[in-house]
């Protein structure tokens, strides 16, 4: 049985790429996902990764489900935000679905310095050989496939950024950018201190929601693009912010 042997590599290895996990089963990664999909299942998917689901039956978040939950207009946003990154550039990258398709977007052969504290953020920059990347170190958190310690957070306010790029789960017009994970605050927050500039990255659906965790007013951005076309009274909204909002259809729309 499949899942009988994913257990077997991941108790005896720890945490699997999910590539190597199909490659040695000889499916593809969709079964793997598929076989993993159900509630009570011992392993999980995260940061495309295979491992140990550490609280059975309980609410995951998994960075997977979410990565396949408006797509299209996260990558429509990145590839939007990536334009505005110049070689030898130095910047801070978040955490989450959305900042993967940033990562991705970057040009492959720009030469730039990158810290990040996220491992899916940290697998795709590893691939780019014109990048010098710097991972933040500190305890796992596997809901967002993320470190955090003090010592991470000294180690960036020394490093210091010219552009930090930010993802957020709310964008809320009177309280703010907000995300769900209490641990991803104060990173963000450092990071905007440090960075020169700092940009916010969302899909359209984040707007006018709210989550758990404030970490910053959306005037501190020099920039937030969104991607995805909003209704227009939600659009309204945000017309005396910088907000630009990047579709398929055309070419990013600016609000003045």
């Amino acid at each position: 049985m499949r899942l009988a042997k994913l257990q077997e590599f991941v108790e005896a290895g720890g945490p699997l790429p999910i590539k190597q996990a199909a490659q040695r089963l000889d499916v593809t990664e969709m079964t793997i996902r598929r076989d993993l999909s159900s509630a009570d299942s011992p392993l999980s998917v995260l940061g495309g990764y295979v491992l140990a689901t550490t609280l059975p039956g309980a609410d995951r978040y998994s960075l997977d489900e979410a990565s396949d939950q408006h797509a299209i207009n996260k990558r429509l946003a990145c590839e939007r935000a990536a334009k505005w990154v110049q070689p030898h550039d130095s910047l801070f990258i978040d955490c989450g679905t959305t900042m993967v398709h940033f990562a991705e977007a970057l040009p492959a052969d720009m030469p730039l310095s990158v810290v990040c504290y996220s491992t899916n953020i940290a697998a795709v920059l590893s691939r780019r050989p014109s990048t010098q990347l710097m991972l933040m170190g500190g305890l796992y958190h596997p809901s967002s496939a993320t470190f955090f310690s003090d010592e991470g957070l000294q180690y960036l306010n020394r490093l210091g950024v010219n552009k930090a790029f930010i993802s957020a789960g709310g964008l809320d017009l009177e309280r703010g950018a907000s995300c769900s994970n209490f641990h991803e605050v104060p990173v963000k927050q450092a990071a905007i201190r440090s960075a020169s500039e700092s940009f916010l990255i969302a899909d359209e659906s984040k707007l006018g929601r709210l989550r758990p965790a404030f970490f910053s007013p959306l005037q501190a951005f020099a920039r937030i693009v969104v991607g995805g076309a909003p209704a227009a009274a939600v659009k309204k909204q945000f017309r005396e912010l910088p907000v630009e909002f990047a579709r398929a259809a055309a070419a990013a729309e600016h609000m003045h």
